[in-house]
């Protein structure tokens, strides 16, 4: 299934930025040149692009016919740097997405994110010009307190009902509040790292987005 994986070390805003590139192997006609780039969860809590929620939604969208980047924000890995609370890894974000543009030129960009990387990837989403935005267990409390909005762009948001971090309540309420509205999708029986669930996880983002 997987033509190309590569591991490599790229120029970012605070020094290296380590990045996971993942082609799939399909013939020409499936191809689109498209790609998605994921945002890995906290790092202050053990997030990483290793993460099994993240390599997920890559796996996934690599099934999907998209080509796929991973990376770590700064401090994480091999990436130099230190946290900036959102601010700075929204920049090594932008500098990836860049170099994805560079190297790459994707026929679109997709952008995705798991708890913190929720924030990241909608805090980037507009600048960077977007295809289609997926949020998974998205901490909204942190999307309120900075008025961070959803724009017009198809916009997939999965949130398990058991969630013990991110509230499903809020992430509820916050999606109706919305003036543009998000396909959303509650998960019966998901926790925070969908426990027993990533391969249901699979399936609601295949379902909903295979088109």
């Amino acid at each position: 299934m997987i033509k190309k994986a590569s591991t490599q070390l790229i120029a970012g805003p605070a020094g290296d930025l380590e990045i996971l590139v993942t082609i799939p192997n399909l013939p020409k006609k499936q191809s689109n040149n498209a790609f998605a780039v994921i945002c890995h969860p906290h790092p202050l809590h053990g997030g990483a692009m290793t993460n099994k929620v993240v390599y997920m939604i890559d796996r996934t969208f690599n099934g999907l016919g998209l080509g796929t980047l991973r990376f770590n924000f700064r401090g994480v890995g091999k990436s130099t740097g230190q946290f900036d609370n959102g601010k700075g890894e929204t920049d090594d974000l932008r500098a990836v997405v860049n170099w994805l543009k560079n190297e790459y030129a994707p026929s679109e960009l997709w952008l995705a994110g798991f708890s913190f990387g929720s924030e990241i990837a909608l805090r980037g989403h507009c600048d960077l010009e977007a295809n289609r935005l997926l949020l998974v267990a998205p901490p909204v409390e942190r999307f309120q307190a900075e008025n961070l909005p959803l724009s017009n762009i198809p916009i997939l948001v999965i949130q398990g009902d058991k969630d013990e971090i991110v509230s499903p309540t809020s992430v509820s309420a916050w999606v109706k509040t919305q003036t543009h509205q998000a396909e959303y999708i509650i998960m019966a029986d998901a926790e925070h790292f969908f426990h027993g669930k990533l391969n249901q996880l699979r399936d609601v983002i295949t379902t909903a987005w295979d088109n």
